[in-house]
């Protein structure tokens, strides 16, 4: 395979993809080429690239190369990046190509990105190292503030959510989860349908939901002076009611995507075996099997993390 080219996944428009060859951009001289094995498929952010739901970001537009969980080898690297040669590294997207958008831009077999773009991992993470970025975005949603006693939403983001609190703090939270195939693989806290919940004085609501019409939902479990924590990404404006707001004097905080020091606190907690990534992949699929993948991650409910193996792919 060239190193002006690649296979990769390209969303021609909503509703459309492709698994087909791209022109990378040429390496810069602090550059480094990666070879990916993995990456996972977002069923936040991808959804809405997918559906053409996504909000007008800059640099958004079609055709474009989604993902932004890609796990690999540094194979190459311009002058000044050669010692990283060899590494696995981690890589949250990439820009590098020239004839599609790189606004995630990860999901390919090779990626040129800035050697500050590849984050080390250690070896054994293998394939779980696609969730790195995830479980650094549950931690800045974290580190934002008081930890949270009720997370709604068991998925992946929500369950990162679920075990981060338990390291980090000395209560397990509660989780609800209406979807009865995700109520299980919980580890140390309590997974409950809100109906099953009687709690109504919650000081910090974490949601990992999505929901756009959850505030409704949470505001009236919130205790006086409560905090809730918008950790999702909402294709629709958010509203709520404005009685059981006033009443508690409810805050809310929106907790954006992971910086730097978000992965790095996440990569010492993996790598001192505080926090587990295990049980978070459940679905597997060679990349040749794109479409395939897509749509199990966005249309089955026991699908958590779908992960592309690359490795097939020349």
């Amino acid at each position: 395979m060239s190193e002006l080219d690649t296979i990769a996944v390209v969303m021609e428009g909503p509703g459309q993809l492709a698994l087909r060859r791209v022109e990378l951009q040429p390496l810069a001289a602090a550059d480094v080429v990666v070879d990916v094995d993995w990456s996972g498929i977002s069923t936040g952010t991808e959804r809405l690239l997918w559906s053409g739901r996504m909000p007008n970001f800059p640099g958004m537009g079609y055709p474009l190369v989604p993902g932004y969980e890609s796990v690999g080898e540094v194979v190459d690297a311009g002058p000044e990046a050669l010692s990283r040669v060899g590494e696995r590294v981690f890589v949250p997207g990439s820009a590098g190509f020239k004839d599609v958008r790189g606004l995630f831009g990860g999901a390919a077999r090779r990626l040129v990105v800035p050697s500050t773009r590849a984050v080390t991992l250690d070896d054994h993470l293998r394939e779980q190292g696609v969730l790195v970025a995830l479980a650094a975005t549950a931690h800045h949603a974290l580190a934002g503030g008081t930890l949270p006693d009720l997370i709604i939403g068991h998925g992946v983001l929500g369950r990162l959510l679920a075990r981060l609190a338990l390291v980090l703090g000395e209560r397990p939270p509660t989780v609800w989860e209406t979807n009865a195939a995700r109520q299980a693989g919980a580890c140390g806290y309590p997974v409950l349908h809100p109906e099953a919940d009687a709690n109504r004085a919650y000081r910090v609501i974490c949601d990992a939901s999505g929901d756009p019409d959850i505030l409704d939902a949470a505001m009236p479990r919130l205790a006086r002076g409560g905090e809730i924590v918008l950790a999702g990404f909402y294709d629709r404006p958010l509203s709520f009611a404005f009685p059981p707001a006033f009443l508690r004097e409810a805050r809310i905080r929106v907790a954006a995507e992971w910086a730097p020091p978000d992965l790095a606190a996440t990569l010492a907690l993996i790598h001192d075996g505080r926090l587990s990534l295990d049980g978070l992949i459940t679905h597997r699929l060679g990349a040749q099997a794109a479409d395939q993948a897509y749509s199990a991650a966005f249309n089955d409910s026991t699908c958590l993390k779908m992960v592309l193996d690359w490795r097939g792919c020349a």
